[in-house]
C-alpha cells in the first residue's frame, strides 16, 4: 500500500512538472527586461539641462537613473554667469556632480560643446565612468579648444562673434519665452583642454554623428570628431536628424543611448 501511494505521488509530481513545462512552452514569449544604467547627460553651449527633459523622461520610464546637470552660467543658472567662466569651470561642475552624488559605473553623455566637457571629466575621474557617448559633439585632444577644433585646412575663427566676453549667436532673441538659450562665456570656447590621464582613453566609447536629411556626413560640423573617434577604434554611428536630436528625435536617441553601454 505504501509503495502504491508513493508511486501515485510520484506520478502526480511528474504530471505537474509536465503540465508546467507545457504551459511554459505554449505561453507567449516575453521580452527580457532592459538593463538599467545611470546616465549623466551634459548639454551643449547656450543650453541647459532643460534641453534633455524629454530624453530624461524616456530613459527614466525604462528604469534608468538620469542626471542632467546645468553648467554654471547656463539655463536656470544664468544668474551666476560671468565672463570668467571657462571650460575648466564646466568640467569641475560635472566632476562634482559625480563625486557628491557618489556615482559609479555611469554612462556619461555629451552633446555638442558637452563633448569638450565629458572629455575633461573622463580625464579626471575615469574610474567612475563605464561608457562615454558623444552626440554630435567635440572630441578634443590635449591642447585643443572648441575654437581650434576644425578639420584640416578649415578656418579657426570663432563660431560666433564675441561681445563683452560672451558668444551670442544670431538665434538668441530678446523677450523669448522660457526656457531658452543664453549667452555663452567666450572662455569656454577659447580655453584649451588639458588632458594627461591615459586611463581615459581606455573607457568604452560610442560616437553618434547626426546628419541632416539630404546632407552628406562629410558636410557635418562634427564629422572631423566622428572620423577621430573611428580612428581610435570607438564604436561610431550615423543618425539622421538635425543637431538637436534630443528635441527632434528623442525616442531614436534614447534607443541609441540605451544600447551604447551594451557594446562595452
Amino acid at each position: 500500500m505504501r509503495e502504491t501511494m508513493m508511486m501515485l505521488i510520484g506520478v502526480a509530481l511528474l504530471s505537474g512538472c509536465a503540465s508546467q513545462t507545457m504551459n511554459a512552452a505554449t505561453s507567449q514569449p516575453t521580452n527580457p527586461p532592459k538593463p538599467a544604467f545611470t546616465y549623466v547627460i551634459v548639454h551643449g553651449a547656450w543650453g541647459g539641462g532643460w534641453a534633455f527633459k524629454e530624453v530624461d523622461h524616456l530613459l527614466t520610464a525604462d528604469g534608468n537613473t538620469v542626471y542632467r546637470p546645468t553648467l554654471t552660467g547656463q539655463g536656470e543658472r544664468v544668474h551666476l554667469s560671468t565672463p570668467d567662466i571657462d571650460l575648466n569651470t564646466h568640467i569641475t561642475d560635472i566632476v562634482n556632480v559625480i563625486l557628491f552624488e557618489n556615482l559609479h559605473n555611469i554612462v556619461l553623455v555629451g552633446h555638442s560643446y558637452g563633448g569638450m566637457v565629458i572629455t575633461g571629466v573622463a580625464d579626471r575621474v575615469p574610474d567612475r565612468i563605464a561608457h562615454l557617448v558623444y552626440v554630435d559633439a567635440f572630441l578634443p585632444e590635449n591642447g585643443e579648444s572648441a575654437n581650434t577644433m576644425r578639420r584640416p585646412g578649415a578656418t579657426t575663427k570663432q563660431f560666433h562673434p564675441e561681445t563683452n566676453g560672451y558668444l551670442i549667436p544670431e538665434w538668441l532673441k530678446p523677450n523669448t519665452p522660457l526656457p531658452h538659450d543664453v549667452p555663452m562665456p567666450a572662455k569656454t570656447f577659447s580655453q584649451p583642454i588639458s588632458l594627461s590621464n591615459p586611463a581615459a582613453l581606455k573607457i568604452p566609447t560610442t560616437y553618434i554623428l547626426t546628419v541632416d536629411p539630404g546632407k552628406q556626413p562629410e558636410d557635418d560640423t562634427f564629422y572631423y570628431s566622428y572620423e577621430r573617434a573611428k580612428s581610435r577604434g570607438y564604436r561610431t554611428l550615423i543618425m539622421e536628424g538635425d543637431h538637436n536630436v534630443q528635441w527632434s528625435h528623442p525616442k531614436e536617441l534614447v534607443h541609441l543611448l540605451e544600447e551604447a553601454p551594451l557594446h562595452d
